[in-house]
């Protein structure tokens, strides 16, 4: 099989990581925190590279690409530790692009595509504990569609976004819904999160929906693995940051008037960071390549990625801060940042725990040994 990237991938690659390098700097993240964890003027600029209209097709003004261009741009993301949640537009594309009936698509695609509105995923309620089936949320029908109540929290820049993908009941079944922040009943409550981002509470009170598909769980599972191939790529950006920043501290910082780089017992740390990082790089190729299989082979394929992932960016965060010590939990150094982030990631769209149970539940007779 041919791992190489394309010109054109290449070429992404490229402009993306330019863009944060020098648009997207440690000060200017610093600042987004400050003023709570979101910027619309870095979202635009993302959006201004093309990037909004990745998943979006060309029929409605995108980009028609794929899931390794989607992991290529979410690695350079993840290497700047990029606050505004564009994992959440690639969702958003997929879902709509996928299950949305045509009159839908031809009224949100293509403002997705231009950055002109923030569509995110909201179908975290508090109950859940990751599991998709488990939802409160009811919607009924109404004279001009459906009325929907739902209380969902933890959802990405909630009190910024233009619109929400809400999954709620109609009867016994879940559907998936779109929700417009301005509509009626629909309130939020933003909050900063751990990483310096930003996430809301929020509550729709017999809210105007529009109905995406009756097949919800069936999209919403989609949905799901799209973020989790998105936040798998994402993490191999953090981590591979993380490492560079630690390896450029060991080669600096002296002790005994040598670089403490010297130390074979820390060197073997180093070699343990970059086993666990390029293993997390594989099973991202692998989340990614698995995202048009068949559902339960892609909802086992991401399971396994999301569990190793969990594994390795736990051991590269705790390694990079023993690694430098005290300095590596001040807020002041970039590292500690990194740390955080990687903490989020682990937890978001299940940790690695509920992944393993995933892993085991999902686990065929012969476990693919023989298979």
């Amino acid at each position: 099989m041919d791992f190489d990237f394309s010109d054109d991938q290449a070429s992404l690659r490229d402009a993306v990581r330019k863009w944060v390098d020098k648009g997207y700097t440690f000060e200017r993240r610093r600042g987004t925190v400050k003023a709570g964890g979101f910027s619309r003027e870095a979202y635009g600029e993302i959006a201004e590279l093309g990037l909004c209209g990745l998943y979006v097709p060309e029929a409605h003004d995108g980009l028609g690409m794929g899931p390794v261009e989607g992991m290529v741009v979410m690695e350079e993301l993840g290497r700047g530790i990029v606050l505004e949640p564009f994992a959440q537009t690639l969702i958003a594309s997929a879902v709509l692009g996928g299950y949305a009936p045509a009159a839908v698509q031809a009224a949100w695609l293509p403002k997705i595509a231009s950055g002109e509105a923030l569509v995110v995923l909201a179908h975290t309620e508090r109950k859940a504990r990751y599991r998709l089936d488990m939802c409160e949320a009811k919607a009924t029908q109404a004279s001009a569609g459906y009325a929907l109540t739902a209380s969902k929290s933890v959802v990405p820049a909630g009190d910024a976004a233009d619109a929400f993908i809400v999954p709620a009941r109609i009867g016994d079944k879940i559907a998936l819904f779109l929700v417009e922040r301005t509509a009626a009943g629909v309130t939020t409550r933003g909050y900063g999160t751990q990483d310096g981002g930003r996430a809301a509470e929020l509550t729709c009170a017999n809210s105007p929906a529009t109905l995406l598909t009756t097949e919800g769980l069936t999209a919403l599972e989609h949905a799901v693995d799209v973020g989790i191939a998105a936040l798998c790529a994402e993490a191999v950006g953090v981590m591979d940051k993380t490492l560079d920043v630690t390896v450029e501290y060991l080669n600096t910082r002296k002790q005994f008037g040598v670089a403490i780089a010297t130390f074979q017992a820390l060197r073997h740390r180093v070699a343990d960071m970059k086993m666990q990082l390029e293993l997390a790089r594989s099973m991202s190729y692998y989340a990614s390549l698995k995202l048009n299989a068949p559902t339960e082979e892609r909802r086992r394929a991401l399971a396994r990625a999301k569990y190793q992932l969990g594994q390795s960016m736990r051991f590269v965060g705790q390694q990079a801060v023993q690694l430098h010590g005290g300095i590596g939990v001040t807020d002041e150094y970039i590292v500690s940042h990194y740390f955080k982030k990687l903490t989020q990631l682990e937890m978001t769209l299940g940790d690695s725990l509920h992944h393993l149970g995933e892993v085991s539940a999902r686990m065929q007779d012969t476990a693919g040994v023989f298979a």
